[in-house]
């Protein structure tokens, strides 16, 4: 596991858009799964400065997002399609059959998270995986006690994860969506490679337990720990325990 402190919450964000030009500049191909949330927010910023700049094509990369809420409709703007189209995907040349969300509305979201898993392995397979943590320890919405062998599945959110999204919901909790499909944590470690992002103080103490601390499903991304090809960036504030 790589560790790599930046500065600022900026420098972080420019450093791993970086790191996924390279990636596809050696992979034009590239399969991503992409995380939502704050943190990746100026990330995806920078990546499209770089498309902008003509220092990145995208339109030969395929795109997994980690997760989305259940019953909420795409257009929705507290849905996860909604936050990638606006932050991403709608500022670069991925094309449209390259993207790829889970649906929250579909009519059998057990079919549903079955033919996600499906699609990633007839494309071959994660090549990069960009993440972020939850306060507990949670990676997409694998909350604590998740299974280190889980698929794309459908999953009750902790309160502690729906008070966190609440500030995406007028803070209000209770149109905070109580379910989600989120794509495993088997999933997630078969991908090639695994970029983390962390931000924040109130990350620290999660940081170092997750990746210095026990291995346990207590706390789900204490499993990076076991995958061979990890860098972790951080901004100094979240990188404050270590």
């Amino acid at each position: 596991m790589r560790f790599i402190i930046t500065k600022n919450y900026q420098a972080l964000s420019k450093l791993a858009a970086e790191y996924v030009i390279k990636q596809i500049r050696k992979k034009p191909k590239s399969v991503l799964a992409l995380a939502t949330g704050q943190t990746p927010i100026s990330f995806y910023h920078e990546l499209v400065r770089a498309y902008k700049k003509k220092q990145v094509d995208f339109s030969r990369v395929k795109t997994f997002n980690l997760d989305e809420y259940t019953g909420v409709s795409k257009n929705d703007k507290h849905s996860y399609h909604y936050y990638m189209s606006n932050n991403f995907f709608k500022y670069v040349n991925l094309k449209k059959e390259n993207i790829f969300l889970p649906n929250g509305r579909a009519k059998n979201l057990a079919k549903e998270c079955l033919n996600y898993e499906s699609v990633i392995k007839k494309s071959g397979g994660i090549d990069l995986a960009i993440l972020g943590i939850g306060q507990d320890g949670h990676l997409a919405f694998n909350e604590p006690g998740s299974s280190f062998t889980s698929k794309t599945r459908v999953v009750k959110l902790a309160l502690s994860t729906r008070r966190a999204n609440a500030k995406f919901f007028n803070k209000r909790l209770s149109l905070v969506p109580k379910k989600a499909i989120t794509m495993g944590l088997a999933t997630i470690r078969q991908a090639g490679n695994i970029l983390l992002l962390v931000s924040g103080k109130e990350k620290a103490e999660t940081v170092d337990k997750a990746l210095t601390g026990k291995v346990t499903r207590k706390v789900p991304a204490s499993v990076l720990q076991t995958h061979k090809r990890v860098t972790v960036i951080l901004d100094k504030e979240a990188a404050g325990k270590l």
